[in-house]
């Protein structure tokens, strides 16, 4: 018998923030990261996604120290009832990788960025998950002529490689994102990631993580990603969230855009027994700038509520009438359907 789904939420303690961003500074005051852990159950939450800089003060240390730091977090998690979800290298913040991490010019930033992956995964050992998240922030280019693109290309690979020899029970999820803060990333889709996956020397162990946002800013419907991923069977987590534009990445409420193009993202996850394999469902989501800091946590809790409506909508919509919409190829009573049955109008 087929396993079946069960829907567990994360997110990520800079979910929780003051709300500074590129136009204005803070807006609200710091909650220290032992409060956001006790908020995690509270919101209904059950798994931690990490920077590794969430966990340790600073990878930049001896290994001794950031292995202690580690373990205190571990008990932290523990005590909270919490899992980790999976550990992310930061490298797009730190003064060496300003040109990038795996596909910068300098040999030595690209050794940098290999061992700061390799000390994630020490990480993610000590709490407990095999998931590591890259988010290639900065590999990309400003100026198309800054980089060799093939080497560029060879590069990620190898880094790609070292990190599966390294260990070889971890699983790398590729978080992939067209623009913001490079102009021009490489690998900017899920479909280009994959394809780099499937040369690496154990394609089994490389998936994706796919963000809405991300999706949308390249253009793309975010259901339709999903259901390309799932596909390869490579689709391991997600960032639910939303877009209003193509201007940068917002992390919207999940939903609050475009409810239609949420309910698909929902209907592909259900559909296709999502989370049967202990997936979480990530909601990467911001607090708008406005909010004050006792309403600084309700973008979480709301766009949990809301994916949770959707996925009764979901379960509870006639199958058979859909089926008969396509073998009729009556499309547009198919859609008026979708949104009916969403409005509670069927």
């Amino acid at each position: 018998m087929e396993k079946e789904a069960v829907f567990r939420f994360s997110f990520g303690p800079w979910n929780i923030h003051e709300g500074a961003d590129v136009f204005g500074p803070a807006v609200r005051k710091t909650i220290p990261f032992a409060e956001k852990l006790k908020l995690y159950r509270k919101l209904g939450f059950k798994g931690v996604q990490f920077h590794d800089d969430d966990v340790v003060n600073s990878v930049d240390v001896p290994h001794s120290k950031m292995i202690k730091e580690a373990n205190e977090m571990k008990k932290m998690i523990d005590n909270e009832g919490l899992v980790a979800e999976f550990v992310a290298p930061r490298l797009w913040e730190h003064p060496f990788t300003i040109d990038g991490g795996y596909t910068a010019n300098d040999p030595e930033i690209r050794s940098y960025a290999i061992d700061r992956s390799k000390k994630a995964i020490d990480i993610a050992n000590i709490l407990g998950t095999k998931k590591i998240v890259l988010w290639p922030a900065r590999e990309g280019v400003y100026v198309n002529e800054s980089k060799d693109h093939v080497a560029s290309m060879e590069r990620f690979m190898e880094a790609l490689n070292t990190m599966l020899e390294y260990d070889r029970g971890i699983k790398i999820l590729g978080e992939m994102k067209p623009n913001e803060p490079m102009d021009q990333a490489y690998l900017p889709t899920t479909g280009h990631f994959l394809a780099l996956a499937y040369k690496t020397t154990d394609p089994d162990r490389c998936g994706v993580l796919i963000e809405s946002a991300h999706a949308i800013l390249a253009g793309l419907d975010p259901a339709m990603e999903m259901g390309n991923a799932i596909a390869h069977n490579k689709l391991w987590s997600v960032h639910l969230n939303d877009q209003n534009g193509l201007k940068f990445d917002e992390d919207r409420v999940f939903g609050a855009i475009n409810l239609k193009r949420a309910f698909d993202q929902v209907m592909v996850l259900y559909d296709n027994n999502y989370g049967a394999n202990g997936e979480f469902i990530g909601l990467d989501v911001k607090a708008l700038r406005t909010q004050k800091d006792n309403a600084a946590v309700q973008h979480l809790k709301n766009s949990k509520e809301i994916f949770l409506i959707l996925l009764d909508v979901v379960k509870s919509i006639n199958r058979d009438k859909i089926g008969e919409y396509r073998k009729e190829r009556n499309y547009e009573d198919l859609e008026l359907f979708i949104i009916k049955n969403i409005m509670g109008k069927f």
